[in-house]
């Protein structure tokens, strides 16, 4: 199972769209294999600042190691799959 962490800062549509667009990618990829947990920075700044998160949106795969992280609006899943260093697994 691979795990990921997007952070995002607030409920707006455009964290909304975000949101989607992540989980369109994982699904396509990954099935029902992977975990995604969303973590509002506003409502859980401890999160972020335990994480070092300095900006959002983030998406962190966290499992397996190594750990990757990619700042974006995640829309391009070409992208998305290469910067965290999943691009060959699939």
């Amino acid at each position: 199972m691979i795990r990921f962490r997007l952070y995002i800062a607030g409920q707006s549509a455009k964290d909304e769209l975000i949101v989607d667009n992540v989980t369109q990618i994982l699904k396509d990829e990954y099935g029902t294999g992977y975990q995604l947990e969303v973590i509002d920075v506003i409502e859980h700044p401890e999160l972020a600042t335990r994480d070092s998160i300095l900006a959002t949106p983030t998406l962190v795969k966290y499992d397996p190691h190594p750990v990757r992280r990619i700042i974006g609006d995640f829309s391009n899943k070409t992208k998305v799959l290469a910067g965290l260093d999943l691009l060959t697994q699939t």
